[in-house]
């Protein structure tokens, strides 16, 4: 324990005196008495200095311990005091902290533990939402992807669609492409149109112009890749251009279905009204084994569409070829100037009923004489009253003849297309002056030819 200050108070010289003067003195075991006056001069001396030497001074502190004293002045007393204090508060708070030192670090320990959890949880939060934006930027891409590979899938179906509507469209003719061996070219001026060539009926298909018109606008394709953020706008134009596309296609479908169907009417008809089956007509130089065709199983719409097309322009295109060596045209050019009709008539040189078996064209001498329908020269020369005459052999028991020829510009064996000459008018043979004996014959028996004729103007062969 620090010692405790001591103050001295003041005391009274009197009182002092009092105390020292009735407190009995011994000294060396002699007493105050025996020194008379001397001894309390000397007294009164001591005291004196006694009372001088103990009054202490105002403000000063004084410290006794073990028979020693220290003074201090109040500042430096209490300058001793405040850093005995501040020790003291100094002691308490380490005596504190060293006292709750493992609850201090188990704290801290757990704070920092607290913001490691809590920043661990934020970067996996973080890595999350990183995983998220990273699956849905790959499912679009996959997405994407999907979509353009169908986008890419269609446009080759309707390339491949258009190809077919192309093939159908604008078949592939064999039948006149080559001419025989035995046929004399034809001059640019003496050849007119057959009846599958010309502006008429029987004319190539119209939807040429439609397959053109696919061609002029293909099916957009894609040459780079679009940026983020345009890809589905850009798709859903390629969608709908291929929509287009698709509904030109359809249309074009139905138009050239259409058109097939009114042909093989028409021709059916044709054929009918001039006496033929058109079930059994058969073409010149065809042939080949018997092999079925199938269409697929799981065909769609397109594809059955696409067959009864292919169908119906196989039957179009062996009408027209039937149709082709039907004798339907005009024998002669210009109008038709009829001297003498078919059946029962005056015999121009007996004067009595005679049948006549054609018809007879006035003339002028040298003009051209056209065959009326494809076929083969069976006969070429001078025969009886037909004078010099030619015979053209048309397949399906069907055959004209041509008399009274001053020329013939023919060979037999020769083959021959729908209004190519064969000879000029004349008079020879048994004849009153120049004309065209025409004779139409089926099976071998003649036949009208105005029939022929008519027909071949109704539907516009002339």
């Amino acid at each position: 324990m620090p010692p405790r200050p001591i103050h001295h108070p003041i005391s009274d010289p009197d009182q002092d005196y009092s105390r020292s003067h009735n407190r009995p003195a011994v000294a060396n075991g002699v007493s105050h008495g025996h020194h008379g006056a001397g001894g309390r001069a000397r007294n009164d001396s001591a005291r004196t200095r006694q009372v001088s030497q103990g009054r202490p001074s105002t403000g000063v502190f004084t410290l006794r311990h073990a028979g020693r004293q220290v003074r201090l002045g109040p500042v430096a007393f209490w300058t001793v005091v405040g850093t005995l204090v501040v020790m003291a508060g100094w002691s308490m708070v380490t005596a504190t902290y060293f006292a709750f030192q493992d609850d201090v670090l188990t704290h801290m320990a757990a704070r920092q533990a607290a913001m490691q959890y809590a920043y661990e949880d934020r970067l996996a939060e973080m890595r999350a939402r990183i995983d998220r934006v990273t699956s849905r930027q790959l499912l679009d891409q996959e997405q994407l992807e999907q979509k353009l590979d169908q986008v890419v899938r269609r446009q080759s179906v309707l390339e491949q669609r258009a190809t077919t509507i192309g093939n159908i469209a604008d078949p592939a003719t064999t039948s006149s492409a080559r001419g025989s061996r035995n046929a004399a070219p034809p001059s640019a001026a003496g050849v007119k149109a057959s009846p599958i060539a010309g502006p008429h009926l029987f004319a190539p298909p119209s939807m040429r112009e439609a397959r053109l018109d696919l061609g002029r606008q293909p099916a957009p394709t894609l040459t780079a890749r679009p940026r983020v953020g345009n890809e589905q706008a850009l798709l859903a134009r390629l969608m709908e251009s291929l929509d287009r596309i698709e509904g030109r296609q359809t249309n074009t479908l139905a138009a050239m279905e259409a058109s097939y169907d009114a042909k093989g009417r028409s021709m059916r008809a044709v054929l009918a009204a001039v006496g033929i089956d058109p079930n059994k007509a058969v073409g010149a130089g065809i042939g080949g084994p018997f092999v079925p065709y199938r269409i697929a199983a799981n065909a769609g719409p397109f594809e059955k569409q696409a067959y009864r097309i292919n169908v119906a322009r196989a039957q179009v295109e062996r009408l027209s070829a039937t149709i082709g060596m039907v004798p339907l045209r005009k024998p002669v050019d210009g109008d038709i100037d009829t001297s003498s009709g078919f059946g029962v008539r005056l015999d121009p040189f007996a004067n009595r009923a005679a049948v006549h078996t054609g018809l007879d064209f006035r003339g002028d001498t040298g003009e051209p004489i056209r065959v009326t329908a494809s076929g083969t020269v069976v006969s070429a020369g001078w025969n009886g009253g037909y004078g010099r005459m030619v015979e053209v052999d048309h397949g399906n028991g069907l055959s004209t003849r041509y008399g009274h020829l001053s020329e013939i510009d023919v060979k037999v064996g020769q083959t021959l297309k729908a209004g190519q000459p064969l000879g000029r008018l004349g008079s020879t043979g048994r004849s009153t002056g120049p004309h065209l004996h025409y004779e139409t014959r089926l099976d071998g028996e003649a036949v009208d030819p105005q029939k022929f004729l008519q027909v071949g103007a109704k539907f516009g062969v002339m």
